[in-house]
């Protein structure tokens, strides 16, 4: 049970007005001290916007902010920090060439004759944070070597550095493994419990919501629905609170229909940015009408794979043929006119440009065809907006033009986006890697029936997801990959959860003296 000492932080009437959207509405929350507290609702809800105001990213445009009952003015990053409010961002603010030590010491590095600064001391206050905390970090790496799930550790390990008393986390496990998850709740709990801090964890997870947290508040439409005592709460009550409507998430699969082999991958082997082995002698196959997911903890050949399969990675050894064309390290392009189409893990690195508008940002991969090329230079403008526009309709993209930069869009709107774009092309093989990452629970409902739409229709889909719920419900076969092996394959429903996650980890022997459960 949180601490209810005092009203640590309080928002009356925050109002936040873009060109164009009302991101906030006159919103009023209370944020307890020593409590755990979920801020949920839809993509576009306004809950990033409300915390980046409480952050200093971003004035409001009317209302007050309260700290230990006092008026204050926070009027950036330094003046929430000086708080003791320190926040984790959904997308990372990493620099990329630069170690995780010098990372997270970033603007308070330790220095050496107080000019340059003390490698060795940084390094040593990361080691520290992460024995303190359990997040396992190597303080001499550079981040662009770096999964996404050790990045998000280092953002934690960031706001940890800096002594913040209140941790907002936007999307926290995200890109983390349900083990990985848990690890991260104990450390809350750990900060809660034994430090008395206070967390503000912004999720469209409502399980996680209701294991972690003391009270939970509904966004929806830049409105504040209602603040709930999480004892009181379930995901029914929370999801319908969150889209004004009941929300299922029923098995949509049909029967099954014949199997054609489509994709056939012998004998791979390519290695990763450290010039290590990241895949060795991966062989499998992909039938249409199927979809076959890949489940294994981040970092152990899952991004390699969707690389090489969709040419952004060479291979050492081994081919992989699409409908018995033989590709061996063909460009991005070739591949995608052999019938792939890609939804990439990073939708900001490579699935969209922010700068560039919607409609732009829908063309790529087909900007060089008829109609929307005219004799290879010219572009048609109107067949381009009509196509993007008939996209933005029937995938439910929310934006009130298609001539916006992509970057305006939420994340689950740039992640539907995406998919529309790629969808779109009516490929036989889909590559779709962490469909539903930092997205919330209408978006995740909408982009799993579409998902299943195309299988039942007969593409021929590879799904890799950090997400064990997600690869539960929608696969038909299941692989796991574990230091760039496959260690397992099974039918959905042949394995649980619970072991399959030995698969992932490398200690799937241990079924041998046991047997696999079927809980």
């Amino acid at each position: 049970m949180y601490y209810m000492t005092k009203k640590l932080i309080q928002v009356k009437n925050i109002s936040k007005q873009f060109p164009g959207v009302l991101a906030n509405d006159k919103v009023s929350l209370d944020i307890e001290k020593g409590e755990i507290h979920a801020i949920v609702g839809e993509n576009g809800a306004g809950k990033s916007t409300l915390m980046n105001i409480i952050y200093g990213l971003y004035e409001p445009t009317e209302g007050e902010i309260f700290f230990e009952g006092e008026p204050v003015e926070i009027n950036s990053p330094l003046d929430a920090i000086n708080l003791g409010i320190g926040m984790v961002h959904q997308h990372f603010m990493l620099l990329p060439s630069f170690t995780v030590a010098e990372n997270i010491v970033l603007g308070t590095e330790p220095r050496k004759n107080r000019i340059f600064m003390d490698f060795k001391e940084a390094v040593s206050r990361t080691e520290e944070l992460s024995k303190t905390y359990g997040l396992k970090v190597d303080p001499y790496r550079k981040v662009e070597s770096l999964s996404v799930g050790i990045q998000q550790r280092i953002e934690i390990l960031k706001v940890l550095y800096k002594g913040a008393d209140i941790l907002i986390l936007d999307e926290p496990t995200a890109v983390l493994t349900p083990q990985e998850a848990e690890d991260l709740f104990n450390v809350i709990r750990k900060l809660v419990k034994d430090l008395g801090k206070t967390i503000i964890i912004i999720t469209h997870k409502l399980q996680e919501v209701l294991a972690i947290s003391d009270r939970v508040s509904v966004m929806r439409h830049g409105k504040m629905i209602g603040t709930l005592e999480t004892k009181d709460a379930d995901e029914q009550i929370l999801a319908e609170m969150m889209v004004g409507r009941e929300v299922l998430f029923e098995k949509l699969h049909k029967e099954k229909i014949p199997k054609e082999k489509v994709l056939s991958v012998k004998g791979i082997k390519a290695r990763d940015n450290r010039d290590l082995i990241a895949l060795d002698q991966v062989s499998f196959s992909l039938n249409a009408g199927e979809i076959l997911g890949i489940a294994g903890v981040e970092g152990n050949g899952q991004s390699e794979l969707v690389e090489v399969l969709t040419g952004l990675r060479k291979m050492e050894e081994g081919t992989f043929t699409v409908k018995g064309i033989e590709v061996f390290n063909k460009s991005p392009r070739e591949i995608r006119d052999l019938g792939i189409a890609h939804v990439p893990e990073d939708r900001l690195a490579t699935g969209l440009s922010s700068e560039a508008t919607i409609w732009e940002n829908m063309l790529m991969g087909i900007q060089h065809t008829e109609p929307y090329a005219i004799k290879g230079i010219h572009m048609n403008k109107k067949k381009i907006m009509e196509r993007s526009d008939r996209l933005i309709e029937e995938f439910d993209i929310r934006t009130p033009t298609g001539d916006l930069p992509a970057g305006n869009l939420s994340g689950g709107n740039m992640q539907k986006m995406v998919i529309a774009r790629e969808f779109s092309f009516n490929t036989p093989i889909l590559i779709i890697a962490q469909p539903t990452r930092g997205v919330d629970v209408g978006a995740i409902e909408f982009i799993h029936s579409q998902i299943i739409e195309k299988r039942n229709k007969g593409a021929a889909i590879l799904l890799v997801s950090a997400d064990l719920d997600e690869i539960f419900r929608l696969s038909d076969r299941i692989i796991t990959l574990y230091e760039g092996k496959i260690t397992g394959e099974f039918l959905n429903g042949e394995i649980s959860k619970k072991d399959i996650g030995l698969y992932m980890t490398g200690k799937h022997m241990d079924l041998a003296g046991r047997g696999a459960s079927n809980e």
